[in-house]
């Protein structure tokens, strides 16, 4: 490791690794540094009994040629490299119910999608046509998210309320449902939510939706090959714990280690909270810095993770979200003891292009953080080992237990096909992924109160930037797309938008 680069990025997961490749190709000496042993952040993947699993990936939209994310990758060079196994074209998603025996698919393409759902709801066809048109006219206005750099840009748009405005296309509560149903994809809030995040989570999916084969990580591989290609650097167990500053300006990132690396300019994607905090509140303005501190994070999840034995449970081209009814499709996060879990997602890993037997099966509901948080002074990563003792492990029995015993329901006959289960808490994602609390997506967006949660990725100190899930937009477009308005603020946003559409035709 240099004394001193160009870049020096603190974390290594979507938005970091993208920023350091975006400067690395305009010729920025670029260090990349990481506190874990495993680079990518939610692109992480583990193994359990020869298991493949994603820890935050589980799916991907846009990624067929010429679409959005297609051409994010292009740019970066990396989608021709990537192991993909496209997903049901006639239900990638399948919203279901206990209560009711039909399962309710999300098709690719939008005529598709309109077609699939029409056959469950004759009558509202027109209705769901309208729902299409929203989705796309709301996501036309992004101009970053269909490579523009200039826009039709409307606050009033960031006012609508995902509930209310899905409500609005129908009267048929069913169809409400099942259009809000994947909402899981953004833990949505009914009084909360604004319909942008609705919308631009679920049109790349509607667009195209890809499995990763043998997960996620590859993603990160491949990242790290470019960026060791533009000549940018990477370490791990790199923890950094403070960002020294004089004169407005961040001197160097300070490390548990004892090392120090300085900078001209600092990119942070680890948590707003932790980076503020590790710059120091006396270098921000008192407002800012307690509004940061005080946002709400995303609730976390709770994941099963099982390993079946061989050739017993068939192989599942499509997701589902699984609700006890439709009326939890917004309050599933709302539970206690007795009514846990309310609803939760169902995932496979795709290990080939053609498969007949499932290797695992993952199933996330959510948590809150609360729930575990007489661990909270526990960490466990693969640098800092610490048992969380037995009551914890009892916990995790218990739950895991409560959860197969709702999945069973659905999925009749999936216990006896079970080699192993493995679990993740709140903890793990805390420690794993770094977020604050364990939250799955940043913190809480609010049509009410939208500039509450905006956070820039330039900070007022001249050459500090943020990066990662909790600024602009969450998932694997939303956090691209967020490293392209950091590096934006940098290298110019017409520069860098004419540039990447150059190099992605």
């Amino acid at each position: 490791m240099k004394e001193h680069y160009d870049v020096v990025i603190v974390g290594s997961g979507l938005g970091g690794l993208v920023s350091s490749i975006i400067l690395a190709k305009e010729g920025y000496s670029v260090c990349v540094l990481e506190k874990n042993n495993q680079y990518g952040g939610n692109l992480q993947t583990f193994v359990r009994d020869k298991t493949i699993f994603d820890t935050g990936i589980h799916y991907i939209g846009g990624l067929s040629e010429g679409q959005n994310l297609y051409k994010y990758f292009k740019y970066l060079g990396i989608i021709d490299h990537l192991k993909l196994k496209k997903m049901d074209e006639n239900g990638f998603d399948i919203i279901s119910f206990e209560d009711d025996q039909n399962e309710y698919p999300h098709a690719q393409g939008y005529d598709n999608f309109v077609k699939q759902l029409e056959h469950f709801f004759p009558e509202e066809k027109t209705n769901i046509e309208k729902y299409c048109h929203k989705l796309r006219s709301i996501c036309d206005s992004f101009p970053l998210y269909n490579l523009e750099s200039e826009g039709k840009y409307d606050n009033a748009i960031l006012e609508l309320n995902a509930k209310e405005t899905i409500d609005e296309f129908t009267q048929n509560e069913k169809l409400r449902a099942v259009l809000s149903g994947s909402n899981f994809l953004y833990a949505g809030i009914a009084d909360k939510s604004p319909f942008y995040v609705h919308a631009l989570s679920v049109n790349s999916y509607i667009q195209s939706s890809w499995r990763c084969i043998n997960g996620g990580s590859q993603i990160t591989k491949q990242l790290l090959k470019q960026l060791k290609k533009h000549g940018g650097e990477f370490y791990k167990h790199k923890e950094a714990i403070h960002f020294p500053v004089e004169n407005n300006k961040v001197t160097s990132v300070q490390m548990k280690d004892g090392t120090q690396v300085s900078g001209t300019y600092f990119i942070s994607n680890i948590e707003p909270k932790t980076t503020l905090k590790m710059v120091g509140e006396e270098n921000f303005r008192k407002s800012f810095y307690s509004r940061i501190q005080s946002l709400e994070g995303v609730i976390s999840a709770f994941s099963l993770y099982i390993v079946f034995k061989p050739k017993t449970f068939k192989y599942i081209n499509h997701n589902y979200y699984h609700f006890k009814n439709s009326q939890e499709v917004w309050t599933a996060h709302e539970y206690d003891e007795s009514s846990w879990p309310k609803a939760y997602m169902a995932s496979m890993n795709a290990s080939k292009k053609e498969e007949e037997w499932a290797d695992g099966m993952t199933f996330i509901t959510y948590m809150k953080y609360d729930d575990v948080s007489q661990w909270a002074d526990t960490y466990n990563t693969i640098v800092h080992q610490n048992n969380r003792g037995e009551s914890y492990d009892e916990f995790k029995a218990r739950k895991a237990a409560t959860f197969l015993d709702e999945i069973e329901k659905k999925f009749v006959g999936i216990k006896a096909c079970i080699q192993s289960i493995h679990t993740s808490t709140p903890l793990s994602y805390r420690d794993y992924i770094g977020g604050d609390r364990g939250n799955m997506y940043g913190y809480v967006k609010d049509a009410s109160n939208p500039m509450k949660t905006l956070i820039a990725s330039k900070t007022k100190l001249d050459n500090l930037y943020l990066t990662g899930q909790s600024i602009n937009m969450h998932g694997v477009l939303g956090v691209t797309i967020g490293a392209v308005v950091t590096c934006s603020e940098i290298l110019g946003k017409e520069y860098l938008v004419s540039k990447i559409n150059q190099e992605s035709e």
